[in-house]
């Protein structure tokens, strides 16, 4: 009989699980403990439970973790993973510190099928959903590897469209926000989407604590069709009546990213259809500095364009503007380049 692994589960559904089995209550509780306040990930080592009860709680759940196959450190301390899964599928995640901050990227499925032309990981195709517990388990990982420093944010902008995988990972932020879980603030957690339209509806109606980030990169819709093939099922006209309802559910500002290519989505016509597109919605822009793919065909553009554009819009819109600074640059930073590396060797 398969086990069952417990980093799927919910306090509340741990607590049924046990008592299914012949547990009390008070166990339940003590297992919680030793995962979510003491960081113990095996039965072994919970020494309030007696060595009969380890045993049985051993044969029955699961509370095995990813496994890291390779890890790679920049000269800015950001650590970049990549993940092997118990089906030999891989993944990746980074650790990017930040002065006080340790942010985690987490990825939500193997691959990509949103297929946009910028992303790494869109080249790997779209192999599988990420399971809860894979979830869960990139974020048990991090805490560890984060010590003696706390894991303090968590962002959904790793392999995969969150979305596309919603149902296991808003269970995996329920989980990791819950009181007897790792409490989260919902302020420290953000799912980073290019806009499938049906289901941020669905999830601005599950009226989720967390923020909300989306892959913009051009308010101009030929640009953005050729950028990103989504734009062609949801264009700009779908996509803005969704996070206006988005928005209208969720305290919390829509964060859109805007890539920056030169030659492409930086002249003075996509400054003004950037304009015209936030200027009603409750936002804030994060530029980000293209990171070179192997093979594409586009440029980064040089500092002195990005100041220029991000003066620009600073001069025209009424929102918050920030500009990204590039992390880990000589460790393959883009998503899904370790990833795509392992592939080829395995072929």
């Amino acid at each position: 009989m398969k086990k069952i692994s417990l980093w799927s589960k919910l306090p509340e559904e741990l607590d049924n699980l046990l008592l299914k089995n012949g547990y009390k209550k008070y166990r339940s509780q003590q297992v919680i403990d030793w995962l979510y306040s003491k960081d113990v990930y095996s039965f072994n080592d919970m020494t309030n439970i007696g060595k009969a009860d380890r045993e049985k709680l051993d044969n029955i759940f699961d509370l095995s973790l990813p496994e890291i196959e390779t890890e790679e450190v920049s000269v800015d301390e950001t650590r970049k993973f990549l993940l092997k899964l118990e089906d030999e599928q891989y993944i990746e995640m980074v650790l990017i510190p930040s002065d006080e901050k340790i942010t985690l990227c987490i990825s939500s499925q193997v691959g990509c099928k949103r297929g946009c032309k910028f992303c790494a990981t869109s080249a790997l195709g779209f192999v599988r959903n990420l399971t809860t517990s894979e979830i869960m388990g990139q974020i048990v990982l991090a805490r560890k590897l984060a010590e003696p420093k706390k894991l303090t944010n968590i962002v959904f902008m790793g392999m995969g469209e969150p979305l596309d995988n919603l149902n296991n990972v808003v269970k995996a932020i329920k989980i990791m926000q819950d009181e007897r879980g790792f409490k989260f603030s919902p302020r420290r957690v953000t799912i980073s989407s290019c806009g499938v339209v049906p289901e941020l509806i669905k999830l601005a109606d599950m009226e989720m604590k967390m923020k909300l980030a989306i892959s913009l990169n051009s308010a101009i819709d030929a640009k953005r069709r050729e950028l990103m093939p989504i734009n062609v099922r949801y264009p700009l006209s779908h996509l803005k009546p969704a996070l206006i309802y988005f928005s209208k559910k969720s305290p919390h500002k829509i964060t859109f990213e805007y890539v920056l290519i030169k030659n492409f989505n930086m002249g003075a016509e996509d400054i003004k259809a950037l304009r015209a597109f936030t200027g009603d919605i409750s936002c804030k822009i994060n530029l980000i500095p293209w990171n070179p793919v192997p093979g594409s065909k586009w440029q980064a553009p040089s500092v002195a364009e990005v100041n220029a554009f991000q003066k620009e819009i600073f001069s025209t819109a009424d929102i918050p503007v920030t500009l990204r600074n590039s992390k880990g640059k000589d460790i393959n930073a883009a998503c899904g380049m370790l990833a795509g590396k392992k592939k080829q060797e395995n072929h």
